[in-house]
């Protein structure tokens, strides 16, 4: 494997050594609560997370951008809207952010629906998630369509979002520390002949094996020339938990 473990220094770089930032990833998803409408069109522009970590404050996400039918969404379908990596810790609040392109369909007519002005700079929503290291979760935003789509009594129709939000761990991960440091170990999570997931030590010993599927492992060791090749086997992981395999000393 020590040809693997050269190409893995050549693409991952060594620049990534020594970086002490702890990371999750985080998918946020869109689903609805049922409605009783033909059809419930919503302009989706941006989507904002508030992270209580690292530097802090709101961060903007790449979004997947456009208008999405809600009623598709029923009856636990949902569709992806983001993805990022953030500072493990809390996070607080989400910001959805419409655009003016709203619409209702009733009885086969479409029907504009109105955002009211003191949403234009985006819809906060509470969160209050602890994502751990490594761990990959995702955020659902639950759109009421029945309450959030308002008649006016007028004939026309007012969008006034009722979102609830829920989250829920989607992987577990494997952490630990190698001796010595120095050997600069390529790290691999195996079940049967599949690698679920690779990284390698940096200059302290460190290693996180992230996003991995609940189940049994074994966590293997591919150092750099010089040092023996090592299996630490029966490694259980769990979703939402890190599994701390302790010291592992490499001859």
């Amino acid at each position: 494997m020590k040809k693997l473990w050269l190409v893995m220094v050549a693409a991952l770089g060594l620049a990534a050594c020594g970086s002490d930032e702890q990371t999750a990833r985080l998918e946020i998803r869109l689903t609805d609560a049922p409605g009783d409408y033909e059809a419930v069109y919503v302009d989706i522009q941006g989507v904002e997370i508030n992270s209580e970590s690292g530097e802090g404050g709101w961060k903007q996400l790449e979004v997947n951008k456009g208008i999405y039918n809600l009623i598709k969404f029923r009856n636990g379908m949902d569709t992806l809207l983001a993805t990022a990596i953030l500072p493990a810790g809390k996070i607080s609040q989400i910001r959805l952010k419409l655009g003016n392109d709203n619409t209702v369909v009733i009885d086969g007519v479409t029907k504009d629906l109105t955002t009211p002005s003191g949403q234009q700079s985006g819809l906060k929503l509470n969160v209050h998630a602890d994502l751990l290291e490594g761990i990959t979760y995702k955020l659902w935003l639950d759109f009421d369509a029945a309450r959030s789509v308002v008649e006016t009594g007028s004939g026309k129709y007012n969008l006034k979002p009722v979102i609830r939000t829920f989250s829920e761990a989607q992987s577990g991960a494997i952490k630990g520390v190698v001796t010595p440091a120095e050997s600069l170990p390529a790290v691999f999570a195996i079940t049967g002949v599949d690698t679920v997931a690779t990284t390698y030590a940096d200059e302290t010993g460190k290693f996180v094996l992230s996003g991995v599927p609940e189940g049994t492992y074994t966590v293997s060791f591919d150092p750099k020339e010089g040092f023996d090749p090592f299996q630490k086997t029966g490694v259980s992981v769990s979703n939402g938990a890190v599994t701390d395999v302790g010291v592992v000393a490499l001859q």
